[in-house]
């Protein structure tokens, strides 16, 4: 952090995650440390290259500012990761109630008399942030975790899967036999039935038998005991 009398500036050093192709914002914060306002403006030594906003402002006393720095999308790669660009601020204390597009460049003069601070800024590339390695070193089986995780997810969701179809395939089952259970129940009892029926119709053949032949003896003897004492009175 750089601390001045009107202003103190975060960070010192304006770093870029560097990639082709691609635009990538760095802000700094601005901070009021007095009771005045404070006028500032920001410069670069590659304007073409870079977009600040705000490059001019004012922070009110004991605020703060946002500065957001973005550099255009590069074609090239520079040599080493190494960048000359930098930047300067400056400040100055402005009178109250002034407004940004009231800042002229003779307000950061240090001839007119105004209370002027400067303070530079270099430009750093940095590697953009690398997502970790799925391969753990030292593994004994060489594999990574990923895929471990993967075969673990696949065969839970195998396990899933096939419970409801085991659930499904053992109350089919279930619901077979109990209607086997149910049909053999029915024809045993219908079996019964007809056992029985028959057995009735048995007993009742055989009581009609029984009284037939019983009859027919009884109508005979008496015939011929008639027959005989017929014949009996007329021999006589």
């Amino acid at each position: 952090m750089s601390t001045g009398e009107l202003l103190s500036v975060e960070p010192q050093e304006l770093e870029f995650p560097f990639e082709l192709k691609k635009q990538i914002n760095c802000s700094l914060q601005l901070t009021n440390k007095t009771n005045n306002h404070v006028a500032f403006k920001v410069k670069t030594t590659n304007p073409k290259k870079y977009c600040v906003r705000p490059n001019t402002g004012v922070v009110l006393p004991y605020s703060s500012c946002d500065v957001i720095v973005t550099m255009q999308a590069q074609k090239e790669a520079p040599l080493d990761m190494q960048c000359k660009d930098k930047f300067l601020l400056q400040s100055a204390v402005a009178s109250p109630g002034i407004a940004p597009k009231d800042i002229t460049p003779e307000l950061f003069s240090k001839e007119s008399g105004n209370q002027v601070e400067e303070c530079k800024l270099k430009v750093n590339y940095v590697a953009p942030n690398q997502p970790p390695s799925p391969v753990r070193e030292g593994s004994d089986e060489g594999s990574s975790p990923r895929d471990s995780l993967s075969d673990s997810v696949t065969l839970n969701t195998t396990d899933f899967n096939a419970a409801p179809r085991a659930y499904a395939e053992s109350n089919e089952k279930s619901s077979e036999t109990n209607s086997l259970i149910s049909k053999l129940t029915k024809e045993k009892n219908s079996a019964i039935q007809q056992k029985n029926k028959l057995h009735q119709e048995l007993e009742m053949l055989r009581g009609e038998g029984r009284k037939t032949r019983g009859g027919v003896s009884l109508m005979t003897l008496l015939f011929i005991g008639l027959l005989g004492v017929i014949l009996g009175y007329y021999l006589k």
